[in-house]
């Protein structure tokens, strides 16, 4: 066993030593290296024993802990959005195309089709996370949208597994017990887990730190981690659903980044070795006899899934957006594997099947990587910025230098453009709403027709060279996007942002704005005077 451990150790270093130098993800290296001992020890069993894939699966747990510290309750509140409709619908839509091709097409019974379209809905969130994260693009719109879909997929496996449970019920068992029994444990955990988080999490940690112990703090993070994970399985759910909403308990603690720092390490080193039991699934021998039909089946699952993907997020973002999202999402993920076997034990889909589906997902798991790496240079080449039909379109001229520009002309707008006017301060106008921007022509302001959150029209402006930038815009869904396409181009260096509550300011923490005002009684006055400490 520890020369097992100690080959794998120096393939796994070796590979991707080599992978470094042609810039592939050492995710590849692991996979690679998990095919590699596969077929030199002959551990294609291995994979199944019982130890080792909890082992590999807490690599998930972590990653899903160090996701969770980043989304407190209130961001996932403002995320609903994504998770709850657009993560259920992308779940829903999936499975029935599928169900109804492997009924109708491939000739399976409703139970087998049903399996495999939910397994098949269901994404990487070990890939796509850990890359996102390395990347930081779990911070931009597309990331946003690719976070809260993954959020819904996890939380969606609870009912599949409870589905399968159903489908090999036994005996006298009550399929409406079990339900209610699921319901209830649900309930259970999130009310212990949501008032640990509340009342115990922190006073633990500050009792911890003041033994000035780093063991301790480490001992003590590696505790809430696996005991949230282990309390969840033991109510029948997932270990990473846990550790999520752990995660998110701690979000809300001064002590957020220090336990992010110190469970980095076990949760890189343990996703290195899930994907090597990923690696380790690649079998030769079945991708030889059905070449044809994988070969088939991976562009075929591929296609499906981006575009019901796309059109689903194209419904209220733009192309590039959604192009980016469902491509990050197209590949099938680690929790199908576990569905299929299970489905497998329990003889509800062909051995032979299964075993043909695996071998599709592993490969359309090991593209992942390669394709999230090029993702932008793919969605610049692919997707043209999406450039809104303009009108009586004024430019500013191309020279432009220390002008200020307003986004939105609505009751504040008008009135941090009187102020603007008042002080013959040169600015111009952004408006996507026509009967605001009528307002304006009427009124003879330098206004033009768009959509503030597209760099074209950002650009078009010289945002770059101006002096200030004023968002003049109440919703705040609206401000968060408009801000995070501003500091692509400015670093949001230069933005003035209006809120309603100091309690907001809190949520736009990560976007580094310097000049943010709290509602009072004279806005426009108080946003037009912060312009003066704006620097070009």
């Amino acid at each position: 066993m520890l020369g097992i451990i100690v080959s794998t150790l120096l393939i796994a270093i070796v590979v991707n030593l080599i992978l470094k130098k042609f810039h592939l993800p050492t995710i590849i290296g692991y996979i690679v290296t998990g095919t590699i001992i596969a077929y030199t020890f002959s551990l294609h069993d291995a994979v199944n024993n019982h130890t080792l894939k909890e082992m590999a699966e807490f690599g998930i747990v972590f990653l899903m802990f160090t996701i969770g510290l980043e989304f407190s309750i209130e961001h996932l509140k403002r995320m609903k959005k994504e998770v709850f409709f657009t993560g259920t619908l992308q779940i829903f839509c999936t499975t029935v195309f599928v169900v109804l091709i492997c009924i109708f097409i491939l000739d399976f019974d409703f139970q087998t089709s049903l399996i495999i379209g939910a397994a098949l809905s269901l994404s990487s969130t070990a890939i796509v996370l850990k890359t996102y994260n390395e990347t930081k693009e779990i911070k931009k719109r597309h990331g946003q949208r690719v976070l809260g879909i993954l959020i819904m997929q996890d939380i969606a496996v609870i009912p599949i597994l409870l589905m399968i449970s159903i489908f090999t019920i036994k005996g006298d068992q009550s399929v409406i017990y079990i339900i209610g029994e699921t319901f209830l444990a649900a309930c259970i955990l999130l009310l212990v887990l949501y008032l640990s988080g509340k009342y115990l999490i922190e006073p633990f940690f500050t009792l911890v730190s003041e033994s000035n112990s780093e063991e301790l703090f480490v001992a003590s993070v590696l505790l809430i981690a696996i005991g949230s994970s282990y309390l969840a399985h033991s109510f029948g759910f997932s270990y990473s659903l846990g550790a999520f909403v752990a995660g998110m308990m701690i979000s809300e603690t001064k002590f957020k980044h220090q336990v992010e720092s110190n469970l980095t390490p076990f949760r890189n080193l343990l996703l290195g070795l899930f994907f090597i039991t990923v690696g380790m699934q690649i079998n030769f021998t079945v991708i030889a006899e059905n070449i044809g039909t994988i070969l088939f089946l991976l562009p075929v699952l591929l296609g499906i899934k981006y575009l019901i993907i796309y059109f689903i997020v194209r419904i209220d973002d733009t192309k590039r957006v959604a192009f980016k999202t469902a491509v990050s999402l197209i590949q099938i993920g680690e929790f199908s594997l576990a569905i299929l076997e299970l489905a497998r034990s329990g003889s509800l889909i062909d051995p032979l099947h299964s075993q043909i589906l695996i071998v599709t997902i592993v490969i359309s798991m090991i593209l992942t990587p390669i394709v999230l790496k090029n993702l932008s240079s793919l969605a610049a080449t692919l997707v043209p910025q999406d450039v809104l039909q303009t009108k009586n379109t004024l430019l500013v001229k191309k020279d432009t230098r220390g002008h200020i520009v307003v986004l939105g002309y609505g009751h504040i707008g008008q009135a941090v453009a009187k102020k603007l006017k008042e002080d013959a301060m040169e600015y111009v106008i952004i408006e996507q709403n026509l009967k605001y921007y009528d307002v304006g022509i009427k009124k003879g302001e330098n206004i033009i027709f768009g959509n503030a959150s597209s760099k074209h029209i950002l650009e078009s402006v010289n945002i770059r060279q101006s002096c200030a930038v004023i968002v003049a815009i109440d919703n705040p869904e609206k401000l968060h996007l408009i801000c995070e396409v501003i500091d692509d181009l400015t670093h949001n260096t230069k933005t003035i942002v209006k809120i309603t509550k100091g309690s907001d300011k809190k949520a736009l923490k990560y976007l580094h704005l310097e000049h943010v005002i709290v509602q009072d009684d004279i806005v426009a006055k108080a946003l037009v005077a912060e312009t003066k400490f704006c620097k070009i």
